[in-house]
């Protein structure tokens, strides 16, 4: 079979551009065996953009990157309360927009996707620094200053460049899967999974060590899924009240224990559809649920889809 084209991101370099910010998506989406992307490094115009930090852009490519784009990230920059990005930009992202492309802001670069008019109406996210400078100058934007990221399905957002990776690898498991995402993660030594949903920081009167116990705690839960996992056993381990571990759960993950444990389940359970060719019933005893009925009930709660239909989306060569 004739190899699949290879889908088109442009990281859009804007005046005062922060360096994580532009490397993040360009280095996730380079193209190579696994990644069936073509990247595209673009400004308002081609040449120099003096970025932020000390650090400059040469692009080779202008704004017609973006009438080439399936999907099109603007990394976050400098002061974005105080002056729109220029009007040939903002045309042209609502172009992109107009002709199906997505378009994905990281951290500070939600104030240009705001400046489009397309966030109205939608939710959506910044660097907690900026929240509130985003709903004053964007009334009509539900900002969330307490996510990682929203994805509202042609236009995303997310908090600061850590959780631009995040974005992208959400952006990855949806495009390719479970299993490129986890693979990408695990290429970057990241983390392979951080819900939108998760607090963009923790509040300060947690004690450090105490994160860092609770963080120990979900990677032990990740390695034991296909164990009985309980409140008062993920407590245990945490050495904690089941009280406490269920209080910094939702502060830092946006779930509660159980929701958490669901959700990894059910993150196990898309991974083995995907690169295996085990039966459902054996998938279900394999990730904690049990039976196959089980699985089915949860998939379809959580995704929206069987385990079956989704199986086939990601069969290899579709």
């Amino acid at each position: 079979m004739p190899p699949s084209p290879l889908r088109r991101a442009a990281v859009l370099v804007l005046e005062g551009a922060k360096p994580l910010d532009v490397g993040i998506p360009a280095q996730v989406f380079t193209t190579r065996a696994s990644m069936p992307y073509e990247v595209r490094v673009c400004g308002a115009a081609p040449g120099l953009v003096t970025g932020g930090d000390g650090l400059s852009y040469h692009v080779a490519h202008g704004l017609e990157a973006l009438e080439w784009a399936d999907i099109v990230f603007i990394p976050g920059y400098r002061s974005p309360d105080r002056e729109d990005p220029p009007r040939a930009v903002v045309d042209a992202l609502c172009a992109a927009h107009a002709r199906g492309a997505r378009l994905a802001a990281i951290s500070t670069g939600a104030f240009a996707l705001a400046a489009t008019g397309l966030l109205d109406g939608r939710r959506a996210t910044t660097h907690w620094h900026y929240s509130r400078a985003l709903a004053a100058r964007h009334p009509l934007v539900r900002v969330d200053e307490n996510v990682l990221f929203v994805d509202e399905g042609s236009v995303l957002t997310s908090a600061g460049a850590a959780s631009g990776l995040d974005l992208c690898l959400h952006i990855l498991r949806g495009d390719l899967g479970v299993a490129a995402s986890n693979h990408a993660a695990r290429r970057l030594v990241a983390a392979p999974y951080r819900s939108g949903g998760q607090a963009q920081y923790v509040p300060r009167s947690v004690p450090e060590p105490l994160g860092e116990r609770f963080a120990a705690t979900r990677e032990w839960a990740l390695h034991h899924l296909d164990e009985p996992l309980t409140l008062e056993t993920l407590a245990r381990h945490a050495a904690v009240s089941p009280r406490t571990l269920s209080r910094r759960f939702v502060e830092d993950t946006g779930y509660t224990p159980m929701q958490w444990v669901m959700r990894a389940r059910i993150d196990l359970a898309r991974e083995l559809l995907e690169r295996s060719e085990r039966g459902v019933e054996q998938i279900a005893n394999d990730v904690g649920l049990g039976t196959g009925s089980n699985l089915r009930l949860h998939f379809q709660q959580i995704l929206g889809t069987t385990p079956s239909e989704y199986r086939r989306t990601f069969t290899r060569g579709e």
